[in-house]
């Protein structure tokens, strides 16, 4: 039997509510290692911005939900951070870039606290996607890790069908839009993890993209800037010399990291995306120990003393933090893939 427009309308609206409230109940169920309340604990990760995110998504292993709004946390504010930075940087109208992204980082902070206070899995533009793209793909598309509570009554049809095929031709009717609506349920969420998925490895072409132009061609405006009397900008760039010979190491990572994403995007199977990943963070291990033994940085242009005399330590601890954070990550990432594959 075929459904009309209409018919086939409202059960997709039917499912989608349903898969909808599924998917939030599935993201939000489940214990806590905080021992918070979910909508308190996804609040607090957005406090501190992406501090917070980070502390959360470390400490948090359990609850989904948590876990989301702190990866967002951290894409959100870490990306406006960054951004921020940069345009900053740019003479006479920096000051103005930097004031309309503190604005824009205010304004994503109240409304990311109230949403997530209010229990919902609310998505910042990109930001949100990517963070739905990280996350385990059975939890994007709201279902339940075994897998098992979708094998009741919907496949029962099909199954007296087959039992007692003199009954078939009166069943048809029912049957085909029972089987209609089970396809949707297990199409449509798959879909839309899909989709979001996509969006994440596009936005993250995206930025290192960006960011491999921005280090390659524009590199000499990591600079102090300071302003004379008469008005003008003078700038004395940050890097030596040695940059040069770093930047080799950092463009082949940026292009492994593109190529790696392009390939996520037309294949994505569990093994793979989890053994690109484990690769890219120790490319980025190498990247930062090449970085810091070069160290192609000169702070000696910072008119103040005291702080021109302890940015390399800073700098040097903030690099080694991160590599640190991608090893660790790199390596929870081989066991639990070891763990899988070994089931």
């Amino acid at each position: 039997m075929t459904l009309s427009p209409e018919e086939r309308r409202k059960i997709y609206e039917e499912e989608k509510a349903r898969v909808d409230a599924e998917q939030k109940e599935q993201i939000t169920a489940g214990g806590s290692t905080t021992g918070l309340e979910p909508n308190i604990a996804g609040l607090l990760c957005y406090l501190g911005f992406w501090v917070t995110g980070i502390i959360f998504l470390v400490i948090e292993q359990k609850n989904k939900f948590v876990r989301f709004h702190a990866l967002q946390s951290i894409i959100t504010f870490g990306a406006l951070a960054v951004i921020g930075l940069v345009l900053g940087l740019i003479p006479y109208a920096g000051s103005f870039f930097g004031a309309v992204i503190g604005i824009i980082s205010i304004v994503l902070w109240i409304i990311l606290m109230v949403k997530a206070h209010q229990g919902e899995l609310y998505k910042v533009p990109l930001a949100g996607q990517v963070a739905a793209g990280i996350l385990p793909a059975e939890w994007r598309a709201g279902k339940p890790e075994s897998g098992g509570e979708q094998s009741t009554d919907e496949s029962a049809p099909g199954e007296g069908t087959t039992e007692q095929p003199e009954s078939a031709a009166t069943a048809a009717p029912s049957t085909s839009k029972k089987d209609d609506k089970v396809d949707r349920r297990q199409d449509g969420p798959s879909r839309r993890a899909r989709a979001d998925t996509i969006a994440g490895y596009s936005v993250v072409i995206f930025f290192n993209v960006a960011l491999l132009i921005f280090f390659t061609f524009f590199h000499r405006y990591i600079a102090w800037y300071s302003t004379n009397p008469d008005g003008s900008i003078t700038r004395l760039p940050l890097l030596t010399a040695e940059y040069f010979t770093f930047l080799p190491i950092l463009v082949t990572a940026f292009v492994i990291t593109i190529v790696a994403y392009i390939i996520l995007i037309l294949y994505d199977p569990y093994w793979l995306r989890e053994t690109v990943q484990i690769a890219l963070a120790a490319i980025g291990v190498a990247v930062i120990v090449s970085l810091l033994s070069i160290f192609p940085f000169d702070f000696s242009v910072i008119p103040n003393a005291t702080v021109a005399s302890f940015m390399p330590g800073l700098v040097t601890v903030i690099f080694v933090l991160i590599a640190v954070g991608l090893g660790i990550a790199a390596l929870v990432r081989f066991i639990k893939l070891m763990v899988t594959v070994g089931q």
